[in-house]
């Protein structure tokens, strides 16, 4: 019988690993911390508000103790993807693509020596019904990483990045803050401009010629926008669904509401979002779905923005 096509992009250990953290019994915090153990990543684990993160880090050692603004600066990029998934869903493009994909850019730049990035893979993405976004770990999280210094650094999250062939440069955030103002309103606006600015920059600089800018789901960007840090998210989806979609949103530029909100969602048709996102946390979000011969892509894109950091 021939590999599976993901043994194209990810070595066959990854992959049977892979299997293994989307198994419906599988507990992702110790298999990931377990997985990170064995690659020789050095893994720490954060705990805040109940919610266990794991860091990887370019430079070593983090302190357990956020707060100990001592490692402040030493990192002025962040990259971001949550590890867990909502009950009976396998889980596999929302986010195990991600993790994945982060886990080989990180062999890849401690290969190469590439220095000043941070890797974090949070905790409680996922929120349950009647919970709020102070109830999600990137909220408590970006609250500890401004104590420790690290707000000022630049925040990538990477989500649903399994399925298709362009690269999505998420504008959620610019929806999220249309109607608000002020002083800090502004600087964020700004930094979440340069934010975009580096990853377009990026794009062009690996040939890239599938991006679009378009807004997305609900993600981690949501907790670090309402905790005071900008990020930007990134993900994926198949070229035929990205055009699809931003010719939509063009034609009904509130749709993005539904993107977020439940209630304003089912004012409209669900159909009019792209499958793919229809497609996550729920039991169909296997890797039978997954598009493996495009991971390299993200991998290249992680690559040469921790390369280019600045």
């Amino acid at each position: 019988m021939s590999n599976p096509p993901v043994l194209n992009c990810i070595n066959q250990a990854l992959y049977q690993r892979f299997k293994e953290f989307i198994a419906p019994e599988t507990d992702r915090y110790l298999m990931l911390k377990s997985l990170l153990d064995e690659l020789y990543l050095s893994p720490q684990v954060i705990t805040i508000s109940g919610n266990r993160h794991l860091f990887l880090s370019a430079q070593g050692a983090i302190s357990n103790r956020l707060k100990e603004r001592s490692v402040g600066g030493q990192h002025s990029i962040i990259l971001v993807a949550h590890y867990d998934r909502v009950p009976n869903s396998p889980g596999a493009n929302d986010n195990a693509a991600a993790v994945f994909e982060l886990i080989e850019a990180a062999i890849k730049m401690r290969k190469e020596k590439v220095h000043r990035w941070l890797i974090i893979f949070t905790d409680k993405e996922e929120i349950s019904p009647g919970e709020g976004i102070r109830d999600q770990g990137a909220y408590t999280l970006a609250k500890g990483l401004q104590d420790a210094g690290l707000g000022n650094s630049r925040f990538y999250i990477f989500d649903a990045c399994g399925v298709g062939d362009t690269l999505i440069i998420s504008t959620m955030t610019d929806h999220l803050m249309k109607h608000e103002a002020g002083p800090g309103i502004t600087r964020t606006r700004l930094q979440v401009r340069q934010l975009r600015a580096r990853a377009l920059e990026t794009t062009r600089h690996i040939h890239l010629d599938r991006v679009r800018l378009i807004p997305t789901p609900f993600s981690d960007d949501v907790g670090f926008l309402r905790a005071g840090i900008p990020a930007q998210t990134i993900t994926m989806l198949p070229s035929k669904e990205a055009a699809a979609f931003g010719t939509l949103l063009r034609n009904k530029p509130n749709f993005a509401d539904a993107l977020v909100n439940r209630e304003v969602q089912d004012k409209y048709d669900r159909q009019l979002i792209p499958e793919t996102w229809r497609r996550l946390n729920g039991p169909e979000d296997n890797d039978l779905r997954l598009t493996p011969q495009h991971f390299s892509l993200v991998v290249r894109f992680i690559y040469a923005l921790c390369k280019s950091n600045y």
